[in-house]
């Protein structure tokens, strides 16, 4: 097992099952009552609570890994808000993607002015440790003052449609947030995106540029890299 592995001990079900259930939740819009029935009918007994700590505890930990072997992020940013519903309450899910679509980085926020905005540049430029070259954003005015007292040496455009790649990628937020019919609380709603932002690009490569045979040969790829970060790599075929 990869020294970097998480630790699956005082588990009683093997790092398999765990992997697979925190890799099916982050790559489908399931949710975690459908995983439990989804591995019932592969012979596994495991309930929806369980499948829930599991994606908490370990998913940041495999969305860690996945970054480490991850290229630098692009040098063009797009961020972008927008409203989630938590235990009844609408909050706003900040999120910022780089040019090849790759997410940097969500926050979950009360709020949507200057200070949020800053707030989250300066998160963003703390994870990824990198500055961009340009910065594409919507006519929201607190992009534009966070901008100014953050990063004002780089390039800020500002237009409707500029940041399209970051509100496309709020899709699989909402297909989960109907699926779960809202998130419990903000904590747990912000645990679970940043890890679910970090494993499900990785597992949903762009396949409309890829021929069959690319896809194939790189999702094979991408698992076996799923298997090392995970440790399943590292432990002994079944019999």
């Amino acid at each position: 097992m990869d020294s970097a592995s998480p630790s699956y001990q005082g588990h009683r079900y093997p790092a398999e099952v765990i992997s697979h259930c925190v890799w099916r939740c982050s790559r489908f819009p399931l949710s975690f009552r459908e995983v439990e029935k989804l591995m019932l009918q592969r012979g596994v007994l495991v309930s929806y609570e369980t499948v829930r700590r599991w994606c908490l505890k370990f998913g940041q930990a495999y969305a860690n890994g996945l970054r480490r072997r991850r290229a630098r992020p692009g040098d063009k940013w797009y961020p972008d808000e927008v409203l989630i519903k938590i235990n009844g309450e609408l909050k706003h899910l900040w999120r910022a993607v780089d040019q090849d679509g790759m997410v940097l980085d969500i926050l979950v926020q009360d709020r949507r002015g200057t200070a949020a905005a800053r707030r989250f540049f300066r998160t963003l430029l703390k994870k990824t440790c990198s500055v961009p070259r340009g910065l594409a954003t919507d006519r929201l005015r607190s992009y534009g003052a966070a901008h100014r007292e953050v990063m004002p040496s780089v390039e800020h455009r500002c237009h409707q449609g500029l940041n399209n790649r970051a509100e496309n990628s709020h899709q699989p937020t909402r297909q989960r947030e109907r699926t779960m019919k809202g998130f419990r609380s903000v904590g747990g709603a912000q645990r679970f995106l940043t890890a679910a932002g970090g494993i499900s690009p990785h597992v949903r490569p762009r396949r409309h540029r890829m021929t069959a045979t690319e896809y194939r040969a790189g999702m094979t790829t991408r698992f076996a890299i799923w298997d090392q970060v995970t440790g399943v790599a590292g432990l002994p075929a079944a019999a």
